[in-house]
This record gives structure tokens, sequence and C-alpha cells, in this order.
């Protein structure tokens, strides 16, 4: 039986790493395989486009071409990486899909949505989430936050990071439209709580929407 795809979307300072790793735990402590990845990266290739666009390098080329760039990191990340791993039965867990790119990338509007759709029509070629997480705060909350992760790993803002408040708040709003066009997939979720109020959110939603992986697996964990 094919495994199940969840990915967690949001804006900056979202905690999405921290939820990721919590839902891990708690799945594997029920026995199931679980596999965390992200985007972009998650395959050797692709962390190499990810580290040409985090570093601003793909900036001055513009919102499509780094459009371009993403989709093709995700064509060699679901097919090394995604793919394989939820034909073996495996859950994956992912840090950005391909939402990101249609909220980032569309949401300064010099990419048209249709655009946006051929590019994901093409790069997932059929494979989409089963459940998408989006996790939900004000810009500001979110951006306070990412400073405060930077300090603490003596690091500075990223590609995206480093975009104005104006940009952040855009985000929200596409993050927002997308789960109001697909709301069988996307569950949001009030990020500005307690990280324990946040899990258990995401808990009970998981056991409204995919309730066979809060149950435990008579599956060996045979994969990482």
């Amino acid at each position: 039986m094919a495994g199940q795809f969840i990915t967690f979307e949001g804006g900056e300072g979202a905690g999405k790493s921290t939820q990721i790793a919590r839902l891990k735990d708690r799945l594997e402590q029920l026995g199931h395989a679980v596999l965390v990845t992200r985007e972009p990266g998650g395959s050797p290739l692709a962390e190499e486009i990810r580290s040409f666009i985090l570093a601003g390098h793909a900036k001055p080329l513009g919102p499509f071409a780094e459009a371009l760039m993403f989709a093709a990191a995700r064509i060699d990340h679901l097919d090394k990486t995604i793919k394989p791993a939820l034909k073996n039965g495996t859950t994956v867990l992912c840090d950005r899909f391909a939402d990101s790119t249609r909220a980032y990338q569309g949401s300064s509007g010099a990419i048209a949505p249709s655009v946006i759709d051929d590019l994901e029509r093409v790069a997932l070629a059929g494979t989409k989430p089963d459940l998408t997480f989006i996790l939900d705060l004000p810009a500001e909350i979110g951006l306070a936050r990412a400073g405060e992760r930077q300090a603490l790993k003596g690091e500075g803002a990223d590609r995206f990071e480093d975009e104005g408040l104006a940009f952040h708040q855009s985000l929200r709003r596409a993050y927002l439209a997308i789960a109001k066009s697909a709301p069988h997939r996307c569950a949001v979720i009030n990020a500005d709580q307690s990280p324990d109020e946040v899990e258990a959110a995401i808990w009970a939603t998981l056991r409204e929407r995919l309730p066979e992986l809060t149950e435990r697996s008579e599956r060996p964990l045979d994969v990482a």
C-alpha cells in the first residue's frame, strides 16, 4: 500500500520544522515508517539548487527564473526521494512543496496563475499531497521569530527572509487563498499559539482527515 504524503506550508517563522519533528515522533511511536524531507532540496541536485536560490543568486533573474529552478529541483526531489518512499509505504512529511512556489513566486503578481499551473502540472506529474497543513500567523510575528532563530544560530537572513513586511503579508494572503481553493486537501492551523497547542491541533486534524495514521501500524519499521 502506498504511503501518505503530508506537506507543511506557511510563512517565515511559522514553526514548520518543530511541528514536523513532533509529528514524526508521534507517528513512529505508533509504528509507522516516516521520511522527513524539505523543499527546495531533499535530493543531492535539489540541495545544490536550494543553495543557489537561497543565497540570492537567482533573484536578479526574476520570479519566473526562480520558479523554473524550483520546478527543476522538485522534479529531482520527487524522482529520487518522495516517489520511492511513497511506493514503499512510507509516510512522507515535507517542509514546503508546490504551494510554496505558488505563494512565494505568485504573491508578487509577477507570474500569472496559469503559468504556475503549467509548471506545477509538469513538475508534479500527478503526485500531490494527501494533506497540507498551512501554519498561519501574522507576518510580523513570523518575521520576529525568524530573526530570533537567525540570531541564535549566528546566521543572516536568506533570500526570502530578507524581503520586506509587505511581501510577507501578501504571502500570508496567498496561503490562505490556496487553502480556500483546496479545502479538501488543506487545513489551516493557527500557529500563533504555543508549540503544544499547535501540535494538538495538527493531531486532531490528522485524526479527522487521515485516521489510519493515528492508529498503531503492524508494519515493521524497516525504512528511515
